[in-house]
């Protein structure tokens, strides 16, 4: 017996290590079971303001341009939309030909009619022609010097120009269109400026302030950086909305007549606050849960005031810093032991 003691000393201890083995891996490890989560930090941020509204782009000034005369032929278009053009540029010419003639011939008359009016100069009461005679030939002079003056004002105004500089919107003349003395040829938006009128509340437009900072949203999902310069100082009784003008840079993307959306970005003092899916309601009243440092969580009684932008302020709860769940929070009893997960930046999840 003594000779096989080793080795049956050998199997036992084999096989005590295998059935060791054994357990350990059937042992749960309590890091690798915990349930992962999604956190976020309490962090200061400022929630007066962050409103968001909707509304259509519109020129901040625009120039309606068009034709005083009546009875003329259009030659030529020289500009279309979408050119940029200088205060004084030509956008269309109408036809002068017969103008030219007309001028020419009264002109004429002109020169004759002063002529005329020369020649009784000095003779006022000298009993040569009645006084009536004269002060006739002196009327027709003026009156022929009107009338020519007319005329060069007519044909100064055959050139259509632009009356301030900017983009063209639109044009609806054509050339060999006869001139109606009426009507809007050319739009121009002076120096191109478009802005952004938003229709807001009577709650949300008391939370805008003049020069405070907007994003405003493209159709295109492009985003344009803004000012506020105008808030309407009257709400709408038909829609109950007041209208608040953006300003914003001059862009070939933007056009008058299309649709944006403008989120105003906060103008109030930073404050403690998380976003909203890190806050549960209970029959107890609000809490967030805490995670520790060693991944632990911890149900924390919070006291909630300003909610913006997904967002809401914690006026009583854990100090800035403090990791809090998001989402799953609901789900979180008190010394759960979790896997934490950084949220992205935005965090409003």
């Amino acid at each position: 017996m003594t000779r096989y003691a080793p080795k049956a000393l050998a199997l036992l201890l084999s096989a005590t290590a295998m059935a060791s083995c054994g357990k350990m891996e059937v042992a749960e490890n309590p890091v690798t079971s915990a349930p992962t989560v999604s956190v976020t930090t309490i962090q200061k941020r400022a929630l007066a303001g962050g409103v968001s509204a909707s509304g259509s782009l519109l020129p901040r000034e625009e120039a309606a341009v068009g034709s005083e005369l009546a009875g003329y032929r259009v030659a030529y278009v020289r500009a279309d939309e979408g050119d940029w053009v200088k205060a004084g540029q030509p956008l269309a010419q109408l036809d002068d030909t017969l103008l030219r003639a007309q001028i020419d011939q009264q002109a004429a008359q002109t020169a004759q009619a002063e002529a005329q009016a020369n020649r009784v100069s000095g003779l006022d009461n000298a009993g040569v022609l009645s006084q009536e005679q004269i002060e006739t030939r002196r009327f027709q002079a003026q009156a022929a010097k009107a009338a020519l003056a007319e005329m060069k004002t007519r044909d100064a105004r055959m050139t259509i120009t632009a009356p301030v500089s900017g983009r063209i919107l639109e044009r609806t003349v054509r050339p060999g269109e006869v001139a109606g003395g009426n009507g809007v040829w050319f739009r121009i938006a002076r120096d191109g400026l478009v802005e952004l009128e938003a229709q807001m509340n009577e709650i949300d437009v008391s939370k805008v302030r003049l020069g405070q900072s907007v994003q405003v949203t493209l159709p295109s999902g492009s985003v344009v950086n803004g000012q506020v310069r105008l808030i309407s100082p009257r709400i709408d009784p038909a829609t109950n909305l007041a209208s608040v003008r953006v300003r914003l840079p001059v862009r070939n993307d933007l056009r008058p007549g299309g649709f944006a959306r403008a989120t105003f970005n906060p103008t109030g003092a930073a404050t403690l606050a998380v976003p909203e899916s890190a806050v549960r309601y209970d029959t107890a009243g609000a809490s967030v849960v805490a995670v520790d440092a060693k991944n632990t969580t911890h149900l924390i009684p919070v006291r909630t005031g300003a909610r913006s932008g997904g967002w809401v302020e914690l006026v009583q709860g854990p100090a800035e810093g403090t990791r809090v769940l998001l989402g799953g929070a609901a789900f979180a009893l008190e010394g759960n032991l979790v896997r934490p997960v950084a949220a992205p930046a935005t965090g409003a999840n």
